[in-house]
């Protein structure tokens, strides 16, 4: 398990689009993918946000599992005086590589990263079969609705 770099990107895409199949959703609009080789090696050099991964066994630069997170600035509440908070994204492991405990590697990397940037506060979400792994690692119900409201179309190109 390491950190990952730019040079991840293909990889972290592909395992992206495993986990968002998972989760019942289409992967294949290039718009979201084209972005996140835009921005996201950009990101990672800025510090706000970081991927750990497994590489394959075989050592061919492919990948079997990852985990990638960011950190926002929020306004300040009670519940988080200082309104930095994190957000999980791209969790997911090859179906092949499963039940190995890669996840949990990636995963527990990922969220001592969030600690040593003083982060209180880690939100995800999570698929019927990851959520035991997840709440495992501490993870609990919120008490409040998640609503959302769609201004735009995300894949305008597509």
């Amino acid at each position: 398990m390491r950190r990952a770099t730019a040079d991840d990107i293909e990889e972290l895409i592909r395992l992206a689009s495993v986990m968002l199949a998972a989760m019942g959703h289409d992967p294949s609009p290039e718009g979201w993918r084209q972005a996140a080789r835009d921005l996201v090696p950009i990101d990672f050099e800025a510090g706000t946000k970081a991927a750990f991964v497994v590489d394959h066994p075989d050592g061919d630069g492919r990948l079997i599992a990852s985990a990638a997170g960011s950190i926002t600035q929020w306004f300040p509440t009670v519940f988080n005086a200082d309104g930095r908070y994190g957000y999980v994204q791209w969790v997911a492991t090859d179906p092949e590589f499963r039940r190995r405990g890669h996840s949990r590697a990636v995963m527990v990397a990922l969220l001592d990263w969030f600690r040593a940037r003083g982060v209180a506060l880690v939100d995800l979400r999570a698929t019927t079969d990851a959520e035991i792994l997840y709440r495992s690692l501490g993870f609990t119900d919120v008490d409040t609705p998640t609503l959302r409201l769609r201004v735009r179309d995300p894949n305008p190109s597509s």
